[in-house]
């Protein structure tokens, strides 16, 4: 482990337990059930909805163990105070930035995941690929389940609920109101070993991972990717 690795985990402890931890539960009290079926030790994937920017915050300080999400490399590159402070943040806790732009962009997320399964550890990942702009959940990207198969980890179904009411996108400070984390029974896709490579294998073990998510959050389900959603209300750029 480097110096940069010591240091990014110290923080992350520092954060959790001493700095934001206890001020996040305290001000958003959140109730959290199923927390019994985050595995103690091994690699697993935590795969959620993505509602609000407190799901970063407030999924982890709930859990024991650490967990590294795939971080947007937006977070890592805003300008300003603001985006220099975000970017020392997310580098800090030990995200990892990833590109969402190019082909290559898949593959490269797909990558830096298995790193992180690959040293025995939890995997934060909202398979949507970005925040729900209405709180609706959306058809799932397929890396979830290419990285759960190739793996070979269970993946833990989560669902936020109340985080859009709280910090909907485009919202700055969050209300102070109560949340609710739920974790649903791991699941198992051993039988479809080897098949990481088979699209329709692929694409039916990343829905039945939104579907676990969907009965516990409760939500509307869109059959269509949030993003092109979001790129089809926001009508033709001038």
């Amino acid at each position: 482990m480097t110096d940069d690795e010591r240091g990014s985990r110290v923080f992350y402890q520092l954060m959790k337990h001493v700095l934001l931890g206890p001020l996040l539960k305290l001000l958003f009290r959140p109730r959290i059930e199923g927390l019994e079926h985050i595995p103690e030790e091994g690699a697993a994937i935590i795969a959620g909805n993505h509602l609000s920017f407190s799901d970063h915050f407030l999924m982890p300080v709930v859990l024991d163990r650490r967990i590294t999400f795939l971080a947007k490399q937006e977070y890592f590159t805003g300008p300003g105070l603001k985006g220099r402070l975000t970017a020392a943040f997310f580098r800090a806790v030990g995200q990892i930035p990833v590109d969402r732009s190019g082909k290559e962009a898949g593959k490269a997320a797909i990558r830096e995941g298995l790193g992180v399964l690959g040293r025995g550890e939890l995997l934060g990942i909202y398979p949507e690929g970005t925040r729900s702009h209405d709180g609706r959940l959306y058809k799932g990207k397929v890396g979830v389940a290419v990285m759960a198969l190739t793996a070979g980890v269970p993946v833990v179904p989560c669902a936020m609920v109340g985080t859009f009411e709280i910090q909907p996108p485009g919202k700055v400070v969050p209300r102070i109101r109560r949340v609710t984390i739920r974790f649903g029974e791991p699941l198992d896709f051993s039988r479809f070993a080897g098949s990481a490579g088979e699209r329709a294998v692929v694409r039916a073990v990343t829905d039945e991972i939104m579907y676990a998510i969907l009965r516990l959050s409760g939500q509307e389900y869109v059959d269509e990717y949030a993003a092109v959603v979001k790129a089809a209300e926001s009508g033709p750029s001038e």
